[in-house]
């Protein structure tokens, strides 16, 4: 079971993202905040006057006793329909009332009311033990007040939730708009500050500043801690498990834990193989390939030779999993790129365990479905004929003429509707589990994950297919040969790598149609899903804007970045001392990133890839601890303080690093920090602590001094 305590002031959305948290990982959920706007409501209901001078504490806390013990409290702990009821009256909404937030922090600065709020708050956490709780015992998220520090101190995660007085403030006031009860978050914190911490984090708790994050770029922060916390409790379960167990011989790299592969060594086994699509031009493959995966992954348009690479995707049906291979239009006595992408074709079949042959009922049996059956008997793999574009009971009877091909009943389907298609994936992967297996395992997970990108024609395939030692992706000079993005397992220096090679992102992506438009789609999200950008630039041609963008579309998602210059064995003196002077201009901005220069044609230097691509992503990974990082700003601040600016100097007060991949830091200080002063900062950051190849992030969250009364 996992416990996750999140704490933090007024206005920083504390209980959506718990909610949020909560209900991503199917957790029970907890808003102890709402346990105390309760106790308040329950006294104002009994006649208690929160409003006079001296409240009177004794017969506060005796009335909260009896909210809890006389069993008139009842509180749900489902993220989808959290409520508080009082008496079995609902009173989730009544809560949240202005009144109710006037008086809450007068209730909670009992001391003897926080003492049964503890107690009753640690009581409903562990109720998420047991199996037959809402959880089924995984985890429950709560939040609040004291959580981190006081109900759940030894939670797996401790999140102190943050952000700027003048944005919570925004928060609310959107909030009052929208009828929930006005606050101010600056009354708020004073008030509830006499008793408790909720501004600075606590040893081994993490900040998370959300200031400048949206509500999604927060949910992905504490997601990645959370799945952290679940990985670290499965090792050591795992590692429970093992001892005093007697190992078999070959067994012993289990107790280090480097065959720890959890839910990827039980999708591994029930992975039954690989199964390839193929067929002539325009019949219909990434269409099908589409449906069975049930989503738009393939680039699809009504013209011919759209896909070109044979692209693999992680597939399931009914509850088995395998590797569904899409490839390109394959064509007999063709010449050039069509060519090449035949060639493609045909290694996916050799690769494959079994094949799925699409043929066009509309079109009917043509030459060129017959050549492709005879390569298909030839490779002596299980094929099974779809017949595609047979819409209506006319084009299913229309079907049987493709029995002439000699390769059993055909299924008629059609792709675009799904009609059809799961007959015939029962059909297709009965006969995969039958074939000889040849490979078939689904892509591992945990690799790390390295995007190619750069301009059309600058060599991304080139490099790729050396890299991996074989023809693996189309290469032709003309440009924007890649459509879809291709994955690829690739061994560096005995680390296994995925490379996803991408279609080259061109200028002006508004004017984009067809399958350029949709290229361009999956190139961005391939960089969203790549942890590490190889950023390639064409060494012999000047460099363009159009470069200088991709490099920054790469920076800006937050990726680690290795600059590659290729084809810089066709560059002469000249041509080197202009790429010189212009590193010193253009690449200002990316002083940090490694840059290496090779040729992906001839494979000259690419053995320097390495090196960088594991700096980078270690530096991408990197976390300082908060006590180092703060004594190394005091030394910074102290040799070079701020400028004045106003008259009055801004002063570091505290930072912390809130997140990792990449590094983001936040500091907390007196006044705006400057840019210019930023900068400097991020500068002495990576003289000291080295980040190469990684962008740093800094915000500043600025504390304004307390008014003497």
């Amino acid at each position: 079971m996992i416990t996750v305590a999140m704490d933090g002031p007024a206005g920083v959305g504390k209980s959506s993202s718990a909610k949020a948290l909560a209900k991503y990982f199917g957790y029970a959920y907890l808003d102890t905040g709402a346990m105390y706007r309760a106790c308040a409501l329950w006294c104002m209901e009994q006649g208690i006057d929160l409003d006079a001078e001296i409240i009177n504490e004794q017969l506060v806390t005796e009335m909260v006793g009896e909210l809890f013990t006389g069993d008139h409290i009842d509180i749900t702990v489902d993220p989808d329909a959290p409520k508080v009821s009082i008496d079995g009256r609902d009173v989730t909404e009544e809560i949240r009332s202005s009144q109710v937030s006037k008086h809450v922090s007068k209730v909670s600065n009992i001391i003897a009311v926080r003492h049964i709020l503890i107690a009753a708050q640690r009581a409903y956490i562990a109720a998420q033990g047991p199996e037959e709780s809402f959880s089924q015992g995984r985890g429950i998220v709560a939040e609040g007040r004291d959580i981190t520090t006081v109900v759940a101190p030894d939670a797996e995660v401790r999140v102190l939730l943050t952000a700027r007085e003048d944005v919570r403030q925004a928060r609310r006031n959107r909030q009052a708009a929208k009828g929930v009860g006005a606050e101010d978050v600056q009354a708020r914190d004073q008030m509830d500050a006499k008793v408790t911490s909720f501004m600075t984090a606590s040893e081994g708790v993490t900040t998370v500043d959300n200031s400048d994050l949206t509500f999604e770029q927060t949910l992905d922060v504490l997601i990645g801690l959370v799945e952290d916390a679940e990985e670290e409790q499965a090792y050591a379960e795992y590692s429970a498990n093992l001892e005093g167990y007697e190992l078999d011989e070959g067994d012993e790299g289990l107790i280090d834990g480097s065959s720890f592969l959890g839910e990827e060594r039980e999708a591994q086994a029930k992975a039954v193989g690989v199964l390839a699509v193929v067929g002539r031009p325009n019949v219909g493959k990434s269409t099908l390939v589409n449906r069975i995966l049930g989503r738009r992954a393939a680039v699809v348009e009504d013209t011919p030779g759209v896909t070109r690479d044979r692209v693999s995707y992680d597939a399931e049906w009914a509850g088995t999993d395998f590797k569904l291979v899409d490839t390109g239009g394959w064509e007999a006595d063709v010449e050039g790129i069509e060519s090449a992408i035949a060639s493609q074709a045909q290694i996916a079949v050799e690769l494959a365990d079994a094949v799925i042959l699409v043929v066009d009922g509309q079109v009917g049996l043509t030459a060129s479905d017959e050549r492709i059956v005879r390569m298909l008997r030839a490779s002596g793999k299980p094929v099974t004929v779809a017949v595609n574009k047979a819409d209506d009971q006319t084009a299913e009877y229309a079907a049987s003429e493709f029995w002439k091909l000699g390769l059993g009943e055909p299924f008629p389907i059609s792709a675009m509707h799904g009609r059809g298609v799961g007959d015939l994936l029962d059909a297709a992967l009965d006969k995969l589990r039958q074939a000889e297996r040849t490979s078939g395992f689904l892509t591992p997970t945990g690799l790390r994950r390295v995007a190619l990108v750069g301009r059309p024609n600058v060599g991304k395939s080139s490099l790729l297919n050396q890299l991996s030692h074989s023809e693996r992706a189309v290469v032709n000079d003309l440009a924007g040969t890649t459509r879809d993005p291709v994955d690829e397992i690739v061994d560096i220096d005995g680390q296994d790598y995925l490379f996803i090679d991408t279609a080259g992102i061109k200028r002006r992506q508004h004017k984009l149609s067809g399958a350029e438009y949709y290229s361009s789609l999956r190139t961005q999200a391939a960089i969203e899903r790549s942890e590490l950008a190889l950023v390639l630039f064409d060494a012999s041609q000047p460099i363009s804007d159009q470069d200088l963008k991709v490099m920054s579309t790469a920076v800006d998602a937050g990726r680690a970045v290795v600059l590659v210059f290729n084809k810089w064995d066709l560059m002469d003196d000249f041509d080197r001392q202009r790429m010189e002077r212009l590193w010193k201009t253009e690449f200002e901005r990316v002083t940090w990133a490694q840059r290496v220069n090779l040729s992906a044609k001839t494979g000259w230097h690419t053995n320097r890839l390495s090196r960088a691509m594991t700096q980078a992503l270690e530096s991408w990974d990197k976390r300082i601890p908060t006590g180092k990082l703060n004594a190394f700003l005091g030394r910074i601040q102290a040799a070079h303080p701020h400028p004045l600016r106003g008259g009055k100097q801004p002063r570091i007060l505290f930072a912390t690093q809130a997140s990792s991949r990449p590094p983001r830091f936040v500091i907390f200080a007196t006044g705006f920090i400057e840019h210019g002063y930023r900068r400097y900062l991020e500068r002495q950051l990576r003289e000291e602590f080295g980040f190469e190849g990684s962008p740093i992030q800094i915000s500043v969250n600025v504390r304004e001094k307390k008014k003497r009364k």
